[in-house]
């Protein structure tokens, strides 16, 4: 049985303060000091020697930095051991608007700036000249890290996004080609589970209610996900949808009997992601709050008893295959992911490991972005109007789109982009430097900016894509045409770097172009069935939206309605509740007055 991460932590953190107190006294009874001087020796040396380490290091970074012709970025200034810079992020993740403390001292320092949390030198970059070298052109001395690697071994274990090196390496080579073609395939898996979503919001819309479109495609991207990977779903759409706190629904919910089964799953894997976000919160301490026991665990078990038995399926039936003399054409477009990797390894924990990454990105990514989409249209009519005025033209009302279809439909693409660029469903990244190095310097006049061996640098794409300077004056407004006129020659083509919705460099997303082709076939399969989107704040549970205090602050923070929050990804806090027009052609239903309830 492993030990709580808390204890090792603690054994670690105690080995480091007392080793220094030893030689202190083995030093007093070499030459003999007084007791006195020895007590005394001892009970200054526990905090003068982390002193001492931390102006040598500083001493030696300062020197290394002259050596290299560079300078440092501008200082966020806070308290001793920077508790207030902790107790102001703690602040607004929990309570503030998205990336509201990294924005405003951007706009106060820069878009790159240093600050000392716990005494830990950090850096946070939103400029795209700093984030390309980090990524790309100096990939090589930047890794996820030791740290957070600890912090994330619990759920993502030694997969392709908590690895680093050879490791990674191998995990990105088997996944790659199953990546790198367009499976047909997976056409006919989103229709089938965006059918069941469709129709199930449609059913809740005719009865009158408003729906969480948040939960719902939670559930979609979900249920495509572990079919596309497991060749099994989890039917996490089988159970009924969720009513509104203030719905009163005319007819009991009658159980299903997949419905414990698929809610324990879908809750145990949400669970699991928000453990491992708030460790991020807290910082290199957090092993302290689990002292007793790794807060994952009982998460961790729901997902592995879901995940153990299609593993070990799958090894089945590769061994059957082998016996059979048969071999499996991947490159066809034959079977699952689960059935392209087990080709590459019999190792059940790597292969537990590279599916639950996958997953993760996959599912929760994607779902973030529809959300944040619909909410969008649902505030932009005109967006919406011509946006399935562009479907019905390509695709018309009910067929099923093709990839050839979404390669044509322009508008389509650049309400995904302006939606991720807006809302990137991963705001915050993280790497450590391995090697003293530097970064371009956002002051073309200046000295490059130091980056000492160990500093983990945060860079946030959230940020980079609202800087004006990087998208002109109208950056913090939602208009999908700035993808098509002008301004694309004008900022994104000098600069590609400013949008890296999928990351870029050698960890760009390997599913970038599935992202794309299942957000793509959402909307379009829910535009063709619904003719206009309302949001219904009424329906939000109470806290859920945004605080009255917030209207009129500059920036999307001072016009959304609703709340967006990050664990892993970004969500709406409360979900996204929304009223549906149905499209008159539907299946022959009349056009409704959509009621609230």
């Amino acid at each position: 049985m492993a030990l709580p991460p808390g204890i090792p932590f603690l054994v670690r953190l105690l080995v480091a303060t007392f080793i220094p107190l030893l030689l202190v006294l083995a030093c007093a009874r070499h030459f003999a000091l007084p007791t006195w001087l020895t007590v005394l020796a001892v009970l200054l040396g526990i905090p003068a020697l982390p002193v001492l380490s931390h102006l040598l290091s500083r001493w030696r970074v300062a020197r290394a930095a002259v050596r290299h012709g560079a300078t440092f970025p501008p200082l966020w200034h806070g308290s001793i051991g920077g508790l207030d810079i902790i107790r102001a992020m703690l602040d607004s993740f929990l309570h503030g608007y998205l990336g509201d403390c990294f924005w405003d001292k951007a706009v106060e320092l820069g878009p790159t700036y240093e600050f000392w949390p716990l005494w830990v030198r950090g850096y946070f970059t939103a400029d795209p000249n700093a984030i390309k070298c980090i990524l790309s052109t100096d990939f090589t001395s930047y890794v996820k890290g030791p740290n957070f690697h600890r912090l994330m071994q619990s759920v993502l274990g030694d997969g392709v996004f908590n690895s680093d090196g050879d490791l990674w390496k191998f995990h990105r080579s088997m996944t790659r080609p199953f990546f790198s073609k367009d499976r047909i395939g997976h056409f006919e898996l989103f229709d089938k589970h965006a059918e069941i979503a469709i129709s199930k919001m449609k059913e809740r819309v005719l009865a009158g209610y408003a729906v969480d479109f948040q939960d719902v495609i939670s559930c979609f991207t979900l249920d495509a996900g572990t079919e596309f990977l497991f060749g099994a779903s989890v039917d996490s759409l089988r159970p009924p949808l969720p009513y509104a706190h203030n719905a009163r629904p005319l007819t009991p919910v009658s159980p299903v009997a997949s419905a414990a089964t698929a809610e324990s799953f879908a809750s145990a894997f949400a669970g699991a992601q928000h453990v491992i976000a708030s460790r991020t919160r807290i910082g290199w301490v957090w092993p302290l709050l689990e002292i007793t026991g790794e807060r994952t665990v009982p998460h961790m078990r729901v997902v592995d008893a879901f995940l153990g038995p299609i593993l070990a399926e799958a090894l089945r039936k590769k061994e059957q295959r082998a016996r059979e003399g048969k071999q499996l054409d991947t490159d066809e477009g034959e079977g699952t992911l689960l059935d392209h990797l087990v080709q590459f390894t019999d190792d059940p924990v790597v292969l537990h490991d590279e599916v639950l990454n996958i997953l993760i990105a996959g599912r929760d990514t994607t779902a973030s972005t529809l959300t944040t989409l619909v909410y969008f249209l649902s505030m932009h009519p005109a967006v919406l109007q011509r946006l399935r005025a562009e479907i019905l033209q390509h695709v018309g009302p009910r067929r099923r789109p093709t990839y050839d279809d979404i390669r044509e439909m322009k508008y389509l693409r650049a309400v995904l982009n302006e939606t991720m660029r807006l809302y990137p469903a991963v705001p915050l990244n993280l790497r450590n430097s391995v090697r003293d190095t530097t970064i371009p310097n956002p002051d073309p006049n200046g000295k490059p900016i130091f980056v000492p061996a160990g500093t983990p640098v945060t860079y946030s794409v959230l940020v980079m894509h609202r800087m004006p300077e990087y998208w002109g004056p109208d950056s913090m407004e939602f208009d999908p045409d700035r993808f098509l006129d002008e301004r694309v020659a004008r900022y994104l083509t000098p600069n590609p770097f400013i949008f890296l919705p999928f990351n870029a460099g050698p960890r760009i997303c390997l599913g970038q172009q599935y992202a794309y082709n299942e957000m793509s076939f959402f909307v379009i399969r829910l535009l063709q069935r619904f003719s206009a989107l309302a949001f219904a704040p009424d329906a939000h549970p109470p806290g859920s939206l945004p605080p009255k205090e917030w209207a009129g602050f500059p920036g999307r923070k001072g016009v959304e309605r609703f709340w967006p929050k990050v664990h892993l990804t970004t969500y709406s806090h409360g979900g996204l509740w929304v009223r549906m027009t149905p499209a008159e052609y539907d299946d022959g239903a009349h056009k409704v007055d959509v009621v609230s309830v």
